[in-house]
């Protein structure tokens, strides 16, 4: 299939390998991993910086293994989970980043349509969100307002 913002094809990702048992070399109890994603929540990390954390410093390659359950529902379970969710945050800021670029670089073309692009992407997770009742039904990306969520 073609991608979204150019006319090449591209290459399919990696995956993960299918695996339905604990791995051997794995020693933590279910308990021990959610209460380390608990904590790491506190601290501030991100679901995805958790997973890398739990996979390069404590040996576990799937939390979904061993736990039974994902770090977002582990989060969802103990009140953690942030007013957005991850992915559309990250692009949030990431537009609200590029926009104070353009406010010193207006000639910048092609910061501009990447900034579309960004935008375009913010809504379209908008709307997923928001059938999936993550977010609010009425919300809507403003770029006045998206400063105020990331600060």
């Amino acid at each position: 299939m073609a991608r979204m913002h150019s006319r090449k094809r591209g290459k399919s990702g990696s995956k993960k390998p299918t695996r339905t048992s604990i791995p051997h070399w794995v020693d933590k109890r279910p308990e021990e991993v959610v209460d380390l994603v608990v904590t790491m929540s506190k601290e501030g990390y991100g679901s995805s910086m958790m997973g890398i954390i739990l996979r390069d410093q404590y040996g576990i390659p799937d939390v979904r293994l061993i736990t039974g359950k994902s770090i977002n529902s582990i989060l969802e379970e103990n009140n953690l989970q942030g007013e957005y969710p991850e992915d559309l945050f990250n692009l949030i800021a990431r537009a609200v980043n590029l926009r104070k670029h353009l406010e010193l670089n207006p000639k910048d073309v092609h910061s501009t349509r990447g900034l579309n692009l960004i935008e375009e992407k913010i809504r379209r997770l908008g709307k997923y969100y928001s059938k999936k009742d993550r977010i609010p039904k009425k919300w809507r990306y403003h770029p006045e307002k998206a400063q105020l969520i990331v600060r």
